[in-house]
This record gives structure tokens, sequence and C-alpha cells, in this order.
């Protein structure tokens, strides 16, 4: 299915290049670190078998981390998806080829309770949605309506060196309660990770779990050490202050990872997709509060 040679693979070209084979126009413009990893004669091996079966491929989703840019590309059938990532002068710094994984079923319900956001400022959303290249918990039924958020400005999510805590704009920012409950469990004695290092033995680190009506549960994870405000037993309205933001847990920078679950164990739970007041549907790349 080759074409005439373009000048350059951008953005909005992206598909039809790659649906057209013309792989070596889009190897030219990959950084020399994806380079290493794979081969010319691998990439167009496994791009053209990629290509199988596929008539035209769709933008469905563009943002911005970190000032790169990610673009999702899906094919016609919705089985196959392509994530690219440019930064400003469309050089690739990443591609990734997956089958587009959809739960159709579990994306329609959501939760009864309308929740708000666990902040009281603008936060960005790092993971969040419903396709695992823009919310990798996507893959996982526990979490899969999850969300991760930072505060970010001016493209980055801290100031000066990225080794310490106190840097990063999210950490020592009040948490909230996402909506009126009874506290159910506090994780709150573990220390804050340095950045970078993670603690994959207690994932979600320290951790306030909320019961709500209609036997949902919310949970806020990922908070600073002795931080919490709250016990087991208390009572709180929604936008109560309950914690701080923290660096604990599987955690490799400051952020708060928040989801609603049909069961206070979050190891052994369904994520249930988050209903938010006036329709709204936070997803990667969105700023919300």
């Amino acid at each position: 299915m080759r074409s005439r040679s373009i000048k350059q693979v951008t953005p909005q070209n992206f598909g039809i290049v790659f649906l057209h084979e013309q792989f070596d126009e889009i190897y030219k413009q990959c950084n020399e670190d994806f380079k290493e990893m794979i081969s010319y004669e691998q990439f167009n091996e496994l791009a053209r078998s990629f290509n199988s079966n596929v008539k035209n491929y769709e933008l469905i989703s563009e943002t911005t981390l970190n000032n790169v840019h990610s673009y999702i590309w899906v094919d016609d059938q919705q089985e196959k998806a392509i994530n690219v990532m440019m930064d400003s002068h469309n050089r690739i710094h990443g591609l990734l080829l997956k089958p587009f994984l959809s739960f159709p079923e579990s994306d329609k319900k959501y939760t009864q309770n309308t929740y708000i956001m666990p902040v009281n400022e603008e936060w960005y959303v790092f993971w969040g949605g419903v396709n695992e290249f823009i919310n990798y918990h996507y893959a996982y039924e526990t979490q899969r309506y999850a969300y991760d958020l930072v505060i970010m400005k001016n493209g980055t999510t801290f100031k000066d060196s990225a080794m310490c805590n106190e840097n990063y704009y999210a950490f020592n920012k009040e948490v909230l309660a996402p909506a009126d409950g009874k506290v159910v469990q506090v994780i709150d004695h573990l220390t804050d990770n340095a950045p970078g290092e993670m603690n994959a033995l207690q994932p979600a680190g320290n951790l306030i779990v909320i019961e709500h009506n209609n036997k949902e549960y919310s949970m806020v994870a990922h908070l600073k050490n002795k931080s919490s405000l709250v016990q087991i037993g208390d009572t709180v309205k929604q936008g109560d202050a309950i914690a701080l933001c923290g660096n604990s847990g599987n955690s490799s920078e400051p952020h708060i990872h928040f989801q609603v679950m049909d069961s206070q164990d979050y190891m052994n739970c369904q994520s249930i997709r988050i209903r938010f007041p006036e329709g709204k549907e936070p997803i990667q790349g969105d700023f919300t509060k």
C-alpha cells in the first residue's frame, strides 16, 4: 500500500502514513532511544503485520504530558491502537502498537452516588479515561476507572530539583472527602518514598477508604505519612479535609490515586466508573478541581 513519499510525518498525517506503510519515513523521525530498542527491519516487520486487514486509522485522543504530545490512533474495527508520542518538532519519542482493549459493559455502569474530585484547587489528570493508553489502570478490573492526579505548572510537576518531595507542587496539598460517608479503613504509618523509588509491597501506600450510600466505597491513596485527619468510624461530609498528598506506596512522585469500588478491599473489588457533577468526564490531559 505504498504511496508517494512525504516530507515529514506529523500528528495530522501519521495515520495515513502508517496505513500506506511508509515505515522508513516514520523510523527516520524516531529518537535514538527508540532506535536502540528496535531496528528498522524489526519495526518494519512488526508494523506491516499490525496493518493486516486495516482499512483506516482514526485519531481519537491527543494529550500533552511533560511537553510531549501523545496521540492515539484506532483502526476501523476498534481492535488495534497505535500510541505515538511526539515533541513540538514532531520527533517521535515513543510508538506503541497494541490491541485496543474495551470493556463496554462496565463502561456503561456509573456510580449511583455523585462524587467530586478529592481536591480543592486545580489538579492535572495524569491518568484517567476509558482506554489503557490514557489510563493505565483500565486493563485491571480492580482499578479500571481510577484517576491519578498531580499538580502541573508550566508543563512540569515540580520546581528546582526532582529529587525532593517538597519540590513537587502536589506534596502536602489537602485531600478531601469525595462524598458523604463513614471512614472504614485508614493506613497512615508508611514512610513517603524518595522520588523515583517505589514500595511495591504496599501498592496503595497510606490510604483512606470511605463507605458511601448504595454500598459504594471511595479510596484515596499515596497519602503523606501521618497526615490523616480521620479515624475508622468517623463520619465525613463531601469536601471535608481528610489528609495530605504524599508519595507513599507504589508511587514514584507525589500524587493522589482516587477510585470508587464495590468493596472496601481494593485488592478484591470491581472499580466503578465515577459519576461527577454536571456530567463531567475528566480524562488524561484535563485540568480538574
